[in-house]
């Protein structure tokens, strides 16, 4: 017997380092071959070719651009200033260093390697794709359900149909915006209520706080009472029709988002080179204007002031924790889909580091911005910085348009505002939806031969149970959506991912797949966040959110028993689907409860070796090995 190295014929060309070992028997003068794979594996082999970016810098904007979003404007900076400004860094900073990148890392590298979205990647653990499997034939594809990736892709539809509407309110003020007196400069309006001030700074004495007082100025009024007609809406069973000029607006971004992804990557990755990048010229114009404003020191002040003992309190590290989860969009299946179309041999590695590194400076920077202008409203209505200081739509619809009203050229400054927060949402609003589409598309062949047709038909879905959140009292189902869509359901999802990830695939095989992708192995630190840190930090996040859950709120509006309950159906909805199908599987599968269990956590390309009897999720070794 003689044996034969002969190089691996690599029809995508995707590792051209991979070798096959031929072995060559002569007997009675024919030879035969057998051929296997040398380690490491070859990568996925693919029926078709696999579409990929056109430039680099088109992934990589696409990434920044769907990482920064609105809740860089509105979120981190007011967190900082609550938990302690300067000293809310160190936490921050720290889950970001132990488990922000390696997650984001880990998610860059999974849909690299396996080039699918979501729904696809889970082929590296059975049990979370949860695959049909027959004993008799082997491993049968025919029909796959992927209980985490649809996870994930359920969270991200869901986030579609409350994200969009939020860019159709900055459209909605982008056109108001053009006119010559700002509609939320006064209160002549047919939509302002008796009790509407122009100057609320001198009857704000003998009330809570200026929060309150601000719900009767002309900004406030315009944006509960012109823009959302809250007032003639009781509540979540008092809806109301659609508002026709929101509906408009809506329908506008729909349109806007199909044709930014019927093409796929390639008319996506040219769109992103506005929308990524317009929010940081706007940004750096509205810094400039800022600090020229009196009070703005002082703004700035009170977001650096540094208050170390505001460490002791656990709030400040639970907010810390599911910032880092969010603002860097792990979980949602975009960062996978984004990956998926890189090419093969691409350096994802260095990728992770520039992408959070700039999701994270975006975020400290923007802070500048927005307590410029707080400290200039705090000064202009002598009240201080806490009365005029909030987070969320309040912030960014409310307060910043009010001081932007009274800055020379107002019309100018607000279209460009509201157009900087347009191309925030966009982007990000069409990293999720891509992430449905990919997702689904590389799982049914037939979806793939017509993503034209099934993109349309997602954006259409995501618009008409949009209309739900543009009604009288859509508000309130904006609120439900947003408290319960993507909150302790997605920590869950990317639990599921990292423990799926790290202990059954093995963080030794996956450190493979990725040297394979760039000749070099991760170092010891990401094998050691990936299996142990990351996942106890996700865990911890998980509990605490469960533990510290309280039901939504809107302004006084308290909503009722049967609300919430919808709300945590709606959260449970995704998160079920893990548990119930890993079981149903297991249970489905023939064999004996060994055999189940190692079909269900042995890779799809390792089948032959459960066949043999040798897999090595059985092994103390696997377990041990980082």
């Amino acid at each position: 017997m003689s044996s034969v190295m002969a190089p691996a014929k690599d029809s995508n060309a995707m590792c051209p380092k991979a070798v096959e070992l031929v072995l060559v028997k002569e007997q009675n003068g024919v030879q035969l071959t057998n051929s296997t794979l040398v380690s490491p594996p070859q990568p996925p082999v693919e029926t078709q070719e696999r579409e990929t970016w056109g430039k680099k810098i088109d992934f990589l904007l696409s990434v920044i651009g769907f990482a920064v979003d609105l809740a860089n404007v509105w979120r981190f900076p007011y967190l900082c200033y609550k938990n302690g400004g300067g000293a809310f860094l160190v936490p921050y900073l720290l889950f970001m260093v132990i488990a922000g990148m390696p997650l984001f890392y880990m998610e860059l590298a999974l849909g690299q390697f396996n080039r699918e979205g979501a729904a696809g990647v889970w082929k590296i653990c059975p049990v979370l794709k949860a695959a049909e499997i027959r004993k008799d034939v082997g491993w049968l594809a025919s029909h796959e359900s992927t209980c985490v990736g649809f996870t994930v892709i359920l969270i991200s539809l869901y986030v579609g149909f409350f994200y969009n509407v939020i860019i159709a309110w900055a459209l909605h003020y982008l056109f108001s915006s053009f006119a010559v007196a700002l509609p939320w400069t006064h209160c002549n309006n047919t939509w302002n209520s008796a009790g509407c001030v122009d100057d609320p700074a001198g009857n704000a004495s003998g009330r809570p706080g200026l929060n309150h007082s601000f719900r009767t100025t002309p900004a406030a009024e315009y944006f509960e009472r012109g823009v959302l007609h809250l007032h003639e809406s009781r509540g979540l069973d008092d809806l109301g029709p659609p508002r026709w000029q929101l509906t408009a607006c809506l329908l506008l971004v729909v349109v806007l988002l199909y044709f930014s992804l019927w093409k796929g990557v390639r008319t996506s990755g040219k769109v992103v080179w506005i929308t990524a990048t317009m929010p940081y010229v706007v940004l750096f114009a509205l810094l400039l204007r800022g600090i020229t404003l009196p009070g703005a020191v002082d703004g700035i002040k009170a977001y650096l002031s540094v208050d170390f003992h505001r460490l002791r309190e656990a709030s400040v590290w639970i907010d810390a924790a599911t910032q880092i989860c969010f603002s860097l969009g792990v979980g949602f299946g975009v960062l996978i889909a984004f990956s998926s179309y890189n090419e093969f041999t691409n350096n994802c590695y260095r990728d992770a580091i520039i992408t959070t590194s700039v999701n994270s400076l975006t975020s400290f920077s923007s802070g500048f911005v927005v307590f410029s202008f707080l400290g200039y409203m705090a000064q202009k209505h002598s009240v201080p910085i806490a009365d005029v200081a909030k987070d969320g739509p309040g912030l960014i619809f409310i307060i910043y348009p009010e001081a932007l009203a009274t800055l020379p050229l107002s019309s100018a400054w607000a279209a460009v505002f509201f157009l900087m927060l347009l191309t925030l949402g966009i982007d990000s609003a069409m990293g999720g939806m891509e992430s449905v589409v990919t997702g689904l598309t590389d799982e049914f062949q037939l979806l793939h031969r017509h993503r034209e047709l099934f993109t349309l038909f997602i954006v259409l879905v995501t618009f008409l149970l949009s209309l739900f959140c543009v009604t009288n009292g859509g508000i309130y189902v904006f609120t439900l959506l947003d408290h319960f869509a993507a909150g302790t359901s997605i920590l869950f999802g990317v639990l599921i991912e990292a423990i799926g990830v790290a202990w059954l695939y093995g963080v030794w095989r996956f450190s493979d797949d990725i040297k394979q992708m760039t000749g070099r192995r991760p170092s010891l630190y990401w094998r050691l966040c990936w299996k142990f840190v990351s996942p106890c930090f996700l865990l911890f996040v998980v509990v605490v959110s469960v533990a510290t859950s309280r039901p939504p709120r809107y302004g006084d509006y308290v909503f009722p028993e049967w609300a919430n309950a919808l709300g945590w159906a709606v959260a449970a909805s995704s998160m079920c689907l893990v548990p119930v199908y890993a079981a149903y599987k297991l249970c489905s599968l023939p064999g004996s409860l060994r055999e189940k269990v190692a079909y269900a956590i042995t890779p799809e390309k390792e089948r032959e070796l459960v066949d043999r009897g040798e897999v090595r999720q059985f092994t103390l070794r696997h377990w041990l090995l980082v």
